[in-house]
């Protein structure tokens, strides 16, 4: 298994926050990791610990990104994806249509 060096972890923090489509702030508060943090972590002017990791983790919306936060890898069928395997993705082109009816 390979675990994730935690340079890495500012970056897919990121990936998650837009995947969730979520502005920095709502990020923060659904966390409880304050806004200057997370601006700190994003723009690479502070590392991420464990305690951070264990925020994110801890909060239901963001246990799909588990497996791929900590080891790099997925798992579908047991509800462990990445932030391009979520139904908004990252590359999203959908934001605008959430809620509206088809036909």
């Amino acid at each position: 298994m390979q675990v994730t060096m935690s340079s890495h972890y500012p970056k897919k923090l990121r990936e998650i926050r837009l995947a969730e489509q979520l502005t920095q702030k709502q990020f923060s508060d659904l966390t409880g990791i304050s806004l200057g943090s997370i601006k700190n972590y994003e723009t690479g002017q502070t590392d991420v610990g464990l305690k951070v990791i264990d925020l994110v983790l801890s909060h239901p919306q963001f246990q799909k990104y588990t497996m791929w936060l900590m080891t790099d890898t997925v798992n579908p069928e047991f509800g462990q994806i990445s932030p391009t395997l979520s139904p908004d993705g990252l590359d999203s082109t959908s934001k605008s249509q959430k809620g509206q009816k088809a036909g």
